[in-house]
């Protein structure tokens, strides 16, 4: 990923962007060699084809087609289509640059760390005035390496050590919470970790952008393995379970964009980092475990885990009196079942915040879909043994009764938002390598960005 700051166009060469209705108009400005050369070559402009332009010596530059509207996966595909290691730029005017340098590096970004490289990605050199992508791209590789290492890389202690180096660099503080003081204030997520022997860590960090501005408090869910506990996956649903800290990373991206773009508000950022794994310490269907609210919560299945570590840090970041509370998470199989893998799921108790987060997304492409908190579902989740269950015994309607769990720990008035995502793409397409992917982080930020610049 290249530093923040656009490079000087040296020997690089031009990358021009068709639309295919635009093709004659572009023919009759080349010359004639080049133009005859595209002729000749069937070139159309489909979005994403790119032909290389021949010169005498070499190379005179590179044509790719694109969409009609602008898109920042139009040049997503690029630097690994083009020559290994060639150096390019964007020629003629281009309306909105900032969207194909992101999707240039969404798009370059390989997780290399026990794969050998066997090529280099061609170079893009940034326009000036497009730091802010190059920053948004970094920020959104870091989180897809946090989601891609494995388990055996990153469990509870190094992704809460992650997290805290991360806010220490900008400035804040950080504090990591573990052992009988996780036990204590936190038992919910204690117990969730409690099946493995690596601990559970809570890294709590705090930082100001404006020490009276609003304090937004992010919240991630950090299952670094998720095995099922007793109630144990099969095989096949376990094998991309390394990703169940993609709610973790989803907000550490966001908490990385606020913090370098340096919006004038106070975060408090809570990373519930744990792992669910078998074992004789691992909680067990039918047990009734304590929330830092007090609830008493029945497990009706020990891979509804998540809401579990979540509940605590819903109540931990009310107790902090916030302006919104956002918390991301890989929640349910059942939001993927209605949505999709591209589409997290939004569920919000306000709708001011519900229509920014909507209107960001849609506006940076990168989007959620709302769906309902149901209160008819809510009894759903009553238990005869405890205040609540953690699951709903009917075969429906999974992502909107956890929705549901989760507001049982928000505040009637306290404005929260609750995003289901998948934060993985099964295959590669432009600007979205197979692997981890930190959906709705994006979202989030410019969400954030658009409030700050309202007040």
């Amino acid at each position: 990923m290249a530093d923040a700051k656009p490079a000087e166009r040296g020997d690089s060469l031009p990358l021009h962007m068709v639309k295919a209705g635009e093709m004659p108009v572009f023919l009759a400005g080349l010359p004639p060699p080049s133009a005859a050369f595209l002729r000749a070559s069937g070139f159309a402009a489909r979005p994403g084809d790119i032909a290389l332009l021949p010169a005498e010596d070499g190379l005179a530059g590179a044509v790719i087609g694109v969409g009609q509207e602008a898109s920042p996966w139009s040049l997503g595909g690029a630097a690994w289509m083009l020559p290994a290691g060639s150096r390019w730029h964007l020629a003629g005017h281009i309306a909105d640059p900032a969207q194909l340098v992101l999707g240039w590096h969404l798009g370059a970004y390989r997780w290399l760390r026990h794969k050998r490289q066997e090529r280099l990605p061609a170079e893009l050199i940034a326009p000036h005035g497009t730091e802010g992508a190059i920053m948004m791209a970094e920020a959104i590789c870091a989180a897809r390496d946090l989601i891609n290492a494995p388990a055996a890389d990153l469990g509870p202690q190094e992704l809460a050590e992650a997290a805290a180096a991360l806010v220490l660099r900008h400035g804040g503080r950080a504090d990591i919470i573990t052992g009988q003081a996780l036990s204590d204030g936190f038992p919910c997520m204690a117990a969730v970790g409690a099946g493995s022997p690596r601990a559970p860590h809570l890294a709590v960090l705090h930082w100001e952008g404006d020490a009276n501005g609003p304090l937004v408090a992010l919240c991630g869910k950090g299952v670094c393995f998720d095995t099922g506990g007793l109630d144990i996956k099969p095989s096949a649903a376990m094998l991309r379970m390394k990703k169940d800290m993609g709610g973790a990373a989803v907000m550490l991206a966001v908490a990385e964009l606020v913090m370098r773009a340096k919006l004038p508000i106070r975060l408090l950022v809570l990373i519930g980092a744990v792992e669910n794994s078998v074992s004789g310490n691992a909680m067990r269907p039918m047990d009734v475990l304590r929330t830092r609210k007090g609830l008493r919560v029945e497990i009706g299945n020990t891979d509804a885990e998540g809401r579990l570590v979540l509940c605590d840090l819903l109540q931990f970041a009310a107790e902090q009196n916030p302006a919104m509370i956002l918390d991301a998470a890989t929640l349910t199989g059942a939001a993927r079942v209605a949505l999709g893998p591209d589409l997290p799921a939004l569920f919000s108790n306000d709708e001011a915040l519900s229509e920014s987060l909507l209107r960001a997304g849609k506006e940076v492409q990168d989007p959620l879909w709302r769906l309902p908190l149901h209160d008819g579902y809510d009894a759903w989740l009553d238990s005869p043994f405890a205040d609540l269950s953690n699951v709903s015994q009917k075969p429906m309607a999974g992502a909107v009764t956890a929705a549901l769990f989760l507001r049982r720990f928000v505040p009637d008035g306290q404005p929260w938002a609750h995003i289901d995502v998948y934060a993985w793409n099964d295959t590669t397409r432009p600007g979205r390598p197979e692997g981890g992917e930190a959906q709705a982080a994006r979202a989030v930020f410019t969400m954030l960005r658009d409030l700050s610049e309202e007040m």
